[in-house]
């Protein structure tokens, strides 16, 4: 152990775009604030898409300016289309997170287009960012990589395939994702070990929901085939507005419980995160939030990995 497992806290994109009420933007930033203190150095503060149609995210440039000016932190950026990266790369995001859908089901319903168009649109993102004097990182995120609300079982070469597109495209990185939490850790053992074998070192990490309540278990076999890369939300918000059943992501808190007590080290102080919740329940006091190291309290027995 003693290894860095890197936690991208991604409850201000996706904890938010389903949210029932609608976060100030002050109290936002103030939360991100929080959330960098406590030791996240990744954050995916907001998505560059119609706020017709996710209202929640209607603040992100502003979001971004303002999160970019805190020392250290990376910002990520969801981006669905060029047009959106183009207004990550505009506000100054660091990395443009872009999904492409797996299923085509899934595709339809959340991206109004099938799974290889989105991987041209990719490379449309990958090539404009190239070109740009400041860099900014492309991160493609298979979502629906582990079965799908809407087509039910996704055969692994179809991932396989998918995130072998995207590495051609030339993204940075690789994130399988399990939109709607319908994997098991056997499950995710043999889709990361066969997507890495397509594409090395590009596959990164795991984005993972707890519909099922396995998040922590998928999360404990991503660990086991070598991923140091895993996305969760504060107190298990988020899921996606386009895909049935689908709940929450795998709770930050518990997560870094998890990996600070098996040793791996993750730079976050988990008193100060709990203490986040604070602010997050400022901002929407109707949501309800979850997590068992937030509720139980840190246990006498524990202790930080570094």
């Amino acid at each position: 152990m003693g290894e860095h497992v890197i936690v991208c806290e991604v409850g201000p994109r996706d904890g938010l775009q389903i949210a029932k009420g609608r976060m100030p933007t002050e109290v936002k930033t103030r939360w991100i604030e929080a959330l960098a203190a406590a030791g996240l150095a990744e954050i995916e503060v907001g998505s560059f898409v119609p706020p017709r149609l996710i209202p929640q995210m209607a603040d992100t440039g502003e979001i971004v300016r303002a999160a970019v000016r805190i020392p250290g932190l990376t910002v990520v950026a969801l981006a669905p289309n060029l047009r959106g990266a183009e207004a990550a790369y505009a506000a100054g995001a660091h990395r443009v997170s872009v999904p492409v859908s797996v299923s085509e089901g899934h595709s339809r319903a959340n991206l109004n287009r099938m799974p290889a168009e989105q991987v041209a649109e990719v490379a449309r993102i990958t090539a404009f960012a190239r070109a740009q004097e400041r860099r900014m990182e492309v991160e493609a995120g298979c979502s629906t990589a582990f079965g799908c609300s809407i087509d039910g079982i996704v055969p692994p070469a179809r991932t396989v395939a998918i995130a072998a597109a995207l590495a051609e495209a030339g993204v940075d990185e690789v994130v399988l994702a399990d939109t709607v939490g319908y994997a098991h850790p056997a499950q995710v053992r043999a889709l990361v070990r066969a997507v890495r074998a397509a594409i090395g070192p590009k596959l990164t990490g795991l984005h993972l929901h707890d519909t099922m309540g396995l998040g922590l278990a998928n999360a404990l076999a991503g660990l086991d085939e070598g991923i140091r890369n895993f996305d969760a939300a504060l107190a298990g918000l988020g899921g996606c507005p386009y895909a049935p059943g689908a709940s929450g992501n795998i709770v930050t808190e518990d997560l870094v419980f998890l990996l600070e007590s098996l040793g791996f080290e993750t730079g976050i102080d988990l008193q100060a995160l709990i203490a986040a919740r604070a602010i997050l329940r400022e901002g929407l006091p109707g949501e309800p939030l979850r997590g068992g190291v937030a509720q139980a309290g840190i246990p006498r027995t524990f202790r930080a990995a570094a």
